[in-house]
Protein backbone atom coordinates (compact mmCIF):
# COMPACT_ATOMS: atom_id res chain seq x y z
CA UNK A 1 0.00 0.00 0.00
CA UNK A 2 1.07 3.41 -1.16
CA UNK A 3 2.30 6.33 1.56
CA UNK A 4 0.13 9.87 0.41
CA UNK A 5 2.02 13.21 1.50
CA UNK A 6 0.73 15.99 2.77
CA UNK A 7 3.02 19.69 3.16
CA UNK A 8 2.92 23.55 2.88
CA UNK A 9 4.20 25.15 -0.52
CA UNK A 10 4.83 28.60 0.83
CA UNK A 11 6.40 29.46 4.33
CA UNK A 12 4.32 27.45 6.43
CA UNK A 13 1.15 28.62 7.84
CA UNK A 14 -1.03 27.24 4.73
CA UNK A 15 -3.65 25.36 6.53
CA UNK A 16 -2.09 21.75 6.74
CA UNK A 17 -3.91 21.10 10.49
CA UNK A 18 -7.50 21.80 9.28
CA UNK A 19 -7.06 19.63 6.00
CA UNK A 20 -5.33 16.64 7.37
CA UNK A 21 -8.05 16.70 10.10
CA UNK A 22 -10.63 16.90 6.70
CA UNK A 23 -8.52 13.79 5.36
CA UNK A 24 -7.90 11.89 8.41
CA UNK A 25 -11.34 10.07 7.78
CA UNK A 26 -9.62 8.08 4.54
CA UNK A 27 -6.73 6.62 6.48
CA UNK A 28 -5.53 4.60 9.02
CA UNK A 29 -2.48 6.14 9.93
CA UNK A 30 -0.98 9.88 10.46
CA UNK A 31 2.64 10.29 10.53
CA UNK A 32 4.54 13.62 11.29
CA UNK A 33 7.61 13.82 9.71
CA UNK A 34 9.50 16.32 10.43
CA UNK A 35 10.46 19.70 12.35
CA UNK A 36 9.13 20.34 16.39
CA UNK A 37 7.19 22.60 18.13
CA UNK A 38 8.04 25.75 16.60
CA UNK A 39 4.92 24.13 14.46
CA UNK A 40 1.54 25.71 14.99
CA UNK A 41 -1.38 23.15 12.85
CA UNK A 42 -4.42 24.48 13.35
CA UNK A 43 -8.10 22.99 13.50
CA UNK A 44 -11.51 24.08 14.28
CA UNK A 45 -14.86 22.10 14.49
CA UNK A 46 -17.86 22.04 16.91
CA UNK A 47 -17.17 26.16 17.93
CA UNK A 48 -13.80 24.72 19.18
CA UNK A 49 -10.39 26.29 18.22
CA UNK A 50 -7.37 23.38 18.58
CA UNK A 51 -3.67 24.34 18.05
CA UNK A 52 -1.35 21.31 17.82
CA UNK A 53 2.04 21.35 18.03
CA UNK A 54 3.83 18.18 17.66
CA UNK A 55 0.92 15.66 17.74
CA UNK A 56 -0.04 14.79 14.86
CA UNK A 57 -3.59 16.47 13.44
CA UNK A 58 -5.45 12.79 13.09
CA UNK A 59 -5.78 12.88 16.87
CA UNK A 60 -9.41 13.90 17.30
CA UNK A 61 -10.34 10.83 14.73
CA UNK A 62 -10.55 7.54 17.36
CA UNK A 63 -10.03 5.27 14.62
CA UNK A 64 -6.79 6.86 13.31
CA UNK A 65 -3.53 6.03 14.69
CA UNK A 66 -0.95 8.65 14.88
CA UNK A 67 2.47 8.38 14.48
CA UNK A 68 5.38 10.96 15.82
CA UNK A 69 7.93 9.95 13.19
CA UNK A 70 12.27 9.84 13.91
CA UNK A 71 12.67 13.11 11.73
CA UNK A 72 10.60 15.36 14.44
CA UNK A 73 12.38 16.66 17.39
CA UNK A 74 9.87 16.31 20.86
CA UNK A 75 10.14 19.14 23.81
CA UNK A 76 8.60 17.32 26.20
CA UNK A 77 7.37 20.19 28.31
CA UNK A 78 5.38 21.88 24.95
CA UNK A 79 4.21 17.96 24.39
CA UNK A 80 3.20 16.94 28.13
CA UNK A 81 0.97 20.65 27.58
CA UNK A 82 -0.72 19.27 24.67
CA UNK A 83 -1.56 15.98 25.90
CA UNK A 84 -2.84 17.70 29.12
CA UNK A 85 -5.26 20.07 26.57
CA UNK A 86 -6.63 16.96 24.90
CA UNK A 87 -7.12 14.96 28.10
CA UNK A 88 -10.74 16.25 28.35
CA UNK A 89 -11.59 14.61 24.67
CA UNK A 90 -11.51 10.99 26.11
CA UNK A 91 -8.12 10.03 23.28
CA UNK A 92 -6.48 6.86 23.95
CA UNK A 93 -3.03 8.00 23.98
CA UNK A 94 -1.79 4.46 24.63
CA UNK A 95 -3.32 2.73 21.33
CA UNK A 96 -3.81 6.25 19.42
CA UNK A 97 -0.55 8.26 20.04
CA UNK A 98 2.60 6.24 18.87
CA UNK A 99 6.17 7.88 19.07
CA UNK A 100 9.46 6.50 17.06
CA UNK A 101 12.15 5.66 19.39
CA UNK A 102 14.39 7.24 16.55
CA UNK A 103 13.04 10.84 17.33
CA UNK A 104 15.15 13.41 19.00
CA UNK A 105 14.44 15.35 22.45
CA UNK A 106 14.66 19.11 23.18
CA UNK A 107 16.61 19.69 25.96
CA UNK A 108 16.12 22.96 28.08
CA UNK A 109 19.64 23.95 27.70
CA UNK A 110 18.40 23.63 23.55
CA UNK A 111 15.74 26.13 24.15
CA UNK A 112 18.43 28.45 26.01
CA UNK A 113 20.98 27.78 23.36
CA UNK A 114 18.74 28.99 20.62
CA UNK A 115 18.24 32.37 22.46
CA UNK A 116 21.59 32.85 22.94
CA UNK A 117 22.74 32.26 19.54
CA UNK A 118 19.71 34.54 18.21
CA UNK A 119 20.55 37.39 20.48
CA UNK A 120 24.63 37.28 19.51
CA UNK A 121 23.36 37.72 15.73
CA UNK A 122 21.67 41.31 16.14
CA UNK A 123 20.29 42.69 13.37
CA UNK A 124 20.95 39.85 11.52
CA UNK A 125 18.86 37.44 13.26
CA UNK A 126 16.61 35.01 11.23
CA UNK A 127 13.96 35.18 13.60
CA UNK A 128 14.06 31.60 15.27
CA UNK A 129 10.90 30.50 17.47
CA UNK A 130 13.46 30.28 19.71
CA UNK A 131 12.17 26.79 20.48
CA UNK A 132 15.63 24.58 20.49
CA UNK A 133 14.81 23.14 17.02
CA UNK A 134 17.77 24.47 15.23
CA UNK A 135 20.46 23.51 18.40
CA UNK A 136 18.48 19.76 18.98
CA UNK A 137 19.14 19.22 14.84
CA UNK A 138 22.75 20.55 15.38
CA UNK A 139 23.29 18.01 18.24
CA UNK A 140 21.41 15.66 15.60
CA UNK A 141 23.61 15.77 12.77
CA UNK A 142 26.93 15.93 15.56
CA UNK A 143 25.73 12.82 16.65
CA UNK A 144 25.51 14.39 20.30
CA UNK A 145 21.45 14.29 20.43
CA UNK A 146 19.35 12.15 22.84
CA UNK A 147 16.81 10.09 21.27
CA UNK A 148 13.17 9.00 23.00
CA UNK A 149 14.60 5.39 22.92
CA UNK A 150 17.41 6.41 25.12
CA UNK A 151 14.69 7.40 27.80
CA UNK A 152 14.10 3.63 28.10
CA UNK A 153 17.68 3.09 29.09
CA UNK A 154 18.84 3.26 33.13
CA UNK A 155 21.76 5.59 32.03
CA UNK A 156 20.12 8.14 30.22
CA UNK A 157 20.17 10.90 32.56
CA UNK A 158 24.20 10.19 32.60
CA UNK A 159 23.85 11.27 29.36
CA UNK A 160 21.43 14.27 29.39
CA UNK A 161 23.68 15.35 31.84
CA UNK A 162 26.79 15.68 29.65
CA UNK A 163 24.91 16.91 26.95
CA UNK A 164 23.81 19.56 29.05
CA UNK A 165 26.78 21.09 31.00
CA UNK A 166 28.10 21.15 27.13
CA UNK A 167 25.49 23.56 26.30
CA UNK A 168 25.91 25.63 29.22
CA UNK A 169 30.01 26.27 27.86
CA UNK A 170 28.61 27.06 24.59
CA UNK A 171 25.75 29.61 26.13
CA UNK A 172 28.87 31.07 27.85
CA UNK A 173 30.76 31.30 24.84
CA UNK A 174 28.16 33.87 23.19
CA UNK A 175 28.79 35.91 25.54
CA UNK A 176 25.33 37.43 25.70
CA UNK A 177 22.81 38.41 28.07
CA UNK A 178 20.25 35.42 29.21
CA UNK A 179 18.72 34.70 32.40
CA UNK A 180 17.64 31.08 33.81
CA UNK A 181 17.46 29.30 36.10
CA UNK A 182 18.19 25.76 35.17
CA UNK A 183 17.00 24.17 38.13
CA UNK A 184 13.67 25.26 37.56
CA UNK A 185 13.27 24.13 33.77
CA UNK A 186 15.26 20.91 34.48
CA UNK A 187 12.65 20.02 37.11
CA UNK A 188 9.81 20.87 34.66
CA UNK A 189 11.34 19.00 31.87
CA UNK A 190 11.62 15.86 34.01
CA UNK A 191 8.29 15.57 35.08
CA UNK A 192 7.48 15.97 31.26
CA UNK A 193 9.44 12.98 30.31
CA UNK A 194 8.08 10.72 32.81
CA UNK A 195 4.71 11.62 30.89
CA UNK A 196 5.84 10.62 27.92
CA UNK A 197 7.56 7.84 29.29
CA UNK A 198 3.56 6.50 30.08
CA UNK A 199 3.10 6.62 25.86
CA UNK A 200 3.76 3.66 23.50
CA UNK A 201 7.08 3.96 22.09
CA UNK A 202 7.86 2.07 18.59
CA UNK A 203 10.19 1.36 15.81
CA UNK A 204 8.80 3.78 13.28
CA UNK A 205 9.98 2.14 10.35
CA UNK A 206 9.26 -1.19 11.13
CA UNK A 207 5.56 -0.42 11.96
CA UNK A 208 4.59 1.44 9.25
CA UNK A 209 6.85 -0.97 6.87
CA UNK A 210 4.48 -3.78 8.53
CA UNK A 211 1.15 -1.45 8.15
CA UNK A 212 1.88 -0.84 4.53
CA UNK A 213 2.41 -5.01 3.98
CA UNK A 214 -0.65 -5.23 5.54
CA UNK A 215 -2.72 -2.79 3.12
CA UNK A 216 -3.11 0.20 5.83
CA UNK A 217 -3.18 4.03 4.46
CA UNK A 218 -0.72 5.90 5.48
CA UNK A 219 -0.97 9.78 4.85
CA UNK A 220 2.30 11.19 6.03
CA UNK A 221 1.96 15.25 7.51
CA UNK A 222 4.68 17.37 6.96
CA UNK A 223 4.93 21.00 9.22
CA UNK A 224 6.55 24.30 8.28
CA UNK A 225 6.61 24.89 4.27
CA UNK A 226 8.59 23.82 1.36
CA UNK A 227 10.40 27.81 1.14
CA UNK A 228 11.68 26.66 4.42
CA UNK A 229 13.59 23.90 3.74
CA UNK A 230 16.93 23.66 4.58
CA UNK A 231 17.78 22.51 1.47
CA UNK A 232 15.54 24.28 -0.88
CA UNK A 233 14.24 27.43 1.25
CA UNK A 234 15.48 30.64 1.28
CA UNK A 235 18.72 30.07 2.99
CA UNK A 236 19.31 31.13 5.91
CA UNK A 237 16.12 32.20 6.85
CA UNK A 238 14.56 28.67 7.41
CA UNK A 239 13.74 26.01 9.46
CA UNK A 240 16.59 23.42 10.36
CA UNK A 241 14.63 20.32 8.67
CA UNK A 242 13.51 19.01 5.43
CA UNK A 243 10.00 20.14 4.67
CA UNK A 244 9.76 19.25 1.51
CA UNK A 245 8.88 15.75 0.32
CA UNK A 246 12.23 14.15 0.01
CA UNK A 247 11.67 14.31 4.30
CA UNK A 248 9.21 11.96 4.07
CA UNK A 249 11.35 9.18 3.35
CA UNK A 250 14.08 9.84 5.97
CA UNK A 251 11.75 11.59 8.58
CA UNK A 252 9.55 7.95 8.64
CA UNK A 253 11.69 5.40 6.96
CA UNK A 254 9.37 5.12 3.62
CA UNK A 255 11.21 4.25 0.45
CA UNK A 256 10.36 6.35 -2.17
CA UNK A 257 8.74 4.33 -4.47
CA UNK A 258 6.13 3.58 -2.09
CA UNK A 259 5.06 7.76 -2.12
CA UNK A 260 1.93 7.76 -4.30
CA UNK A 261 -0.16 11.14 -4.24
CA UNK A 262 1.29 14.56 -3.12
CA UNK A 263 -1.12 16.95 -1.84
CA UNK A 264 0.66 20.43 -1.54
CA UNK A 265 -1.19 23.26 0.91
CA UNK A 266 -0.88 26.58 -0.53
CA UNK A 267 -2.80 30.34 0.53
CA UNK A 268 -4.61 31.99 -1.91
CA UNK A 269 -2.29 34.68 -1.02
CA UNK A 270 0.73 34.36 0.46
CA UNK A 271 2.59 35.37 4.25
CA UNK A 272 5.34 34.77 6.04
CA UNK A 273 6.39 34.98 9.56
CA UNK A 274 9.66 36.18 11.02
CA UNK A 275 12.54 37.36 8.96
CA UNK A 276 13.62 36.73 5.27
CA UNK A 277 13.53 37.85 1.61
CA UNK A 278 9.31 38.10 0.13
CA UNK A 279 9.13 39.46 -2.85
CA UNK A 280 5.69 39.77 -3.33
CA UNK A 281 4.98 41.52 0.62
CA UNK A 282 2.47 44.36 0.82
CA UNK A 283 3.37 47.60 2.98
CA UNK A 284 -0.07 48.97 2.00
CA UNK A 285 -3.85 49.23 3.12
CA UNK A 286 -4.29 45.39 0.59
CA UNK A 287 -1.68 44.07 2.83
CA UNK A 288 -2.88 45.47 5.95
CA UNK A 289 -6.23 43.95 5.21
CA UNK A 290 -5.46 40.62 4.40
CA UNK A 291 -3.47 40.45 8.02
CA UNK A 292 -6.87 41.24 9.71
CA UNK A 293 -9.39 39.56 7.68
CA UNK A 294 -6.97 36.24 7.83
CA UNK A 295 -6.50 36.61 11.53
CA UNK A 296 -2.61 36.53 10.42
CA UNK A 297 -0.88 35.58 13.75
CA UNK A 298 1.38 32.68 14.15
CA UNK A 299 -0.40 30.08 15.75
CA UNK A 300 3.14 29.21 17.65
CA UNK A 301 4.43 32.50 18.65
CA UNK A 302 1.41 34.69 18.46
CA UNK A 303 3.84 37.04 15.85
CA UNK A 304 1.90 39.00 13.22
CA UNK A 305 2.35 37.17 9.82
CA UNK A 306 3.93 39.10 6.34
CA UNK A 307 1.41 39.65 3.79
CA UNK A 308 1.46 39.62 0.28
CA UNK A 309 -0.36 38.91 -2.90
CA UNK A 310 0.49 35.04 -4.21
CA UNK A 311 3.70 34.08 -6.01
CA UNK A 312 3.28 31.53 -8.56
CA UNK A 313 7.10 31.78 -9.51
CA UNK A 314 7.67 30.32 -5.88
CA UNK A 315 4.75 28.29 -5.75
CA UNK A 316 5.80 26.57 -9.17
CA UNK A 317 9.17 25.89 -7.66
CA UNK A 318 7.26 24.14 -4.52
CA UNK A 319 5.40 21.79 -6.72
CA UNK A 320 8.13 20.74 -9.13
CA UNK A 321 10.66 20.08 -5.86
CA UNK A 322 7.65 18.05 -3.95
CA UNK A 323 6.19 16.60 -7.45
CA UNK A 324 2.68 17.47 -5.83
CA UNK A 325 0.02 15.36 -8.08
CA UNK A 326 -2.71 17.97 -6.33
CA UNK A 327 -3.41 21.16 -4.88
CA UNK A 328 -5.58 22.45 -2.32
CA UNK A 329 -5.95 25.99 -2.17
CA UNK A 330 -6.52 27.86 1.62
CA UNK A 331 -8.47 31.16 2.93
CA UNK A 332 -10.07 31.63 -0.90
CA UNK A 333 -12.72 33.48 1.81
CA UNK A 334 -9.97 36.06 2.90
CA UNK A 335 -9.52 37.44 -0.95
CA UNK A 336 -13.54 38.61 -0.94
CA UNK A 337 -13.98 42.28 -1.40
CA UNK A 338 -10.93 43.25 -2.42
CA UNK A 339 -11.69 44.71 -6.05
CA UNK A 340 -8.19 43.97 -7.76
CA UNK A 341 -6.01 41.25 -6.78
CA UNK A 342 -2.28 40.99 -8.21
CA UNK A 343 -0.12 37.48 -8.99
CA UNK A 344 3.45 37.61 -9.45
CA UNK A 345 4.07 35.75 -12.29
CA UNK A 346 7.68 36.63 -13.09
CA UNK A 347 10.49 38.29 -11.27
CA UNK A 348 12.84 40.80 -12.40
CA UNK A 349 15.94 39.29 -11.37
CA UNK A 350 19.19 41.71 -12.06
CA UNK A 351 17.35 43.53 -14.71
CA UNK A 352 16.21 40.14 -17.16
CA UNK A 353 12.71 39.09 -16.68
CA UNK A 354 13.11 34.97 -15.27
CA UNK A 355 10.23 32.77 -14.46
CA UNK A 356 12.13 30.26 -11.82
CA UNK A 357 12.67 30.56 -8.36
CA UNK A 358 16.74 32.04 -8.18
CA UNK A 359 19.47 31.20 -5.69
CA UNK A 360 18.55 34.73 -4.34
CA UNK A 361 15.83 36.50 -3.73
CA UNK A 362 16.69 39.44 -1.99
CA UNK A 363 15.04 42.86 -2.90
CA UNK A 364 17.99 44.19 -4.38
CA UNK A 365 18.16 41.33 -6.91
CA UNK A 366 13.79 40.52 -7.31
CA UNK A 367 11.23 42.77 -8.44
CA UNK A 368 7.89 40.86 -8.51
CA UNK A 369 6.31 41.03 -12.11
CA UNK A 370 2.46 41.17 -11.75
CA UNK A 371 -0.43 40.19 -13.79
CA UNK A 372 -4.19 41.56 -12.07
CA UNK A 373 -7.23 39.85 -12.13
CA UNK A 374 -10.87 40.93 -11.13
CA UNK A 375 -11.62 40.41 -7.65
CA UNK A 376 -14.95 39.18 -5.63
CA UNK A 377 -17.07 40.93 -3.70
CA UNK A 378 -19.43 38.15 -2.53
CA UNK A 379 -19.20 36.56 1.11
CA UNK A 380 -17.95 32.78 -0.08
CA UNK A 381 -17.94 31.74 3.31
CA UNK A 382 -20.60 29.24 3.40
CA UNK A 383 -20.09 27.70 0.17
CA UNK A 384 -20.24 24.47 -0.66
CA UNK A 385 -20.42 23.90 -4.43
CA UNK A 386 -17.46 25.56 -6.24
CA UNK A 387 -19.70 25.94 -9.63
CA UNK A 388 -21.88 28.12 -7.66
CA UNK A 389 -18.58 30.30 -6.38
CA UNK A 390 -17.95 33.60 -8.27
CA UNK A 391 -17.09 33.73 -11.85
CA UNK A 392 -13.89 35.90 -10.79
CA UNK A 393 -12.74 33.14 -8.21
CA UNK A 394 -13.36 30.33 -10.59
CA UNK A 395 -11.29 32.44 -13.12
CA UNK A 396 -8.73 32.70 -10.43
CA UNK A 397 -8.30 29.11 -9.40
CA UNK A 398 -7.77 28.68 -13.50
CA UNK A 399 -5.08 30.60 -13.71
CA UNK A 400 -3.32 29.07 -11.04
CA UNK A 401 -3.28 25.31 -12.28
CA UNK A 402 -2.77 26.64 -15.85
CA UNK A 403 0.29 28.19 -14.48
CA UNK A 404 1.86 25.57 -12.27
CA UNK A 405 0.37 22.53 -14.17
CA UNK A 406 -1.68 20.89 -11.19
CA UNK A 407 -5.28 20.69 -10.52
CA UNK A 408 -6.88 22.33 -7.26
CA UNK A 409 -8.91 19.46 -5.75
CA UNK A 410 -9.76 21.54 -2.30
CA UNK A 411 -10.65 25.19 -2.25
CA UNK A 412 -10.78 26.03 1.62
CA UNK A 413 -13.90 29.28 2.15
CA UNK A 414 -13.24 29.03 6.11
CA UNK A 415 -11.55 27.57 8.96
CA UNK A 416 -13.97 25.11 10.17
CA UNK A 417 -13.53 21.86 9.03
CA UNK A 418 -17.40 21.98 6.86
CA UNK A 419 -15.83 24.93 5.37
CA UNK A 420 -14.01 23.37 2.50
CA UNK A 421 -14.85 22.49 -1.00
CA UNK A 422 -14.01 19.15 -2.68
CA UNK A 423 -14.10 19.42 -7.04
Amino acid sequence: MAVDLLLGLQWGDEGKGKIVDYLTKDYNIIARFQGGPNAGHTLEFDGIKHVLHTIPSGIFHKEAINVVGNGVVIDPVIFQKELTALSKFNIDFKKNLLISRKAHIILPTHRLLDAASETSKGKAKIGSTLKGIGPTYMDKTGRNGIRIGDLELDSWKDKYRQLANKHQDLIEFYNVDVQYNLKELEHEFFEAVEAIKSLTFIDSEDYLHNAQTNNQTILAEGAQGSLLDIDFGTYPFVTSSNTTAAGACTGLGIAPNKIKDVYGIFKAYTTRVGSGPFPTELFDADGAKMAKVGNEFGATTGRPRRCGWLDLVALKYAVQVNGVTELIMMKADVLSGFKTLKVCTAYNYKGKEISHFPFNIEPENVTPIYKSFKGWQEDISSGDNFEKLPQTLKDYVAFIEESVGVKISIVSVGPDRTETILR
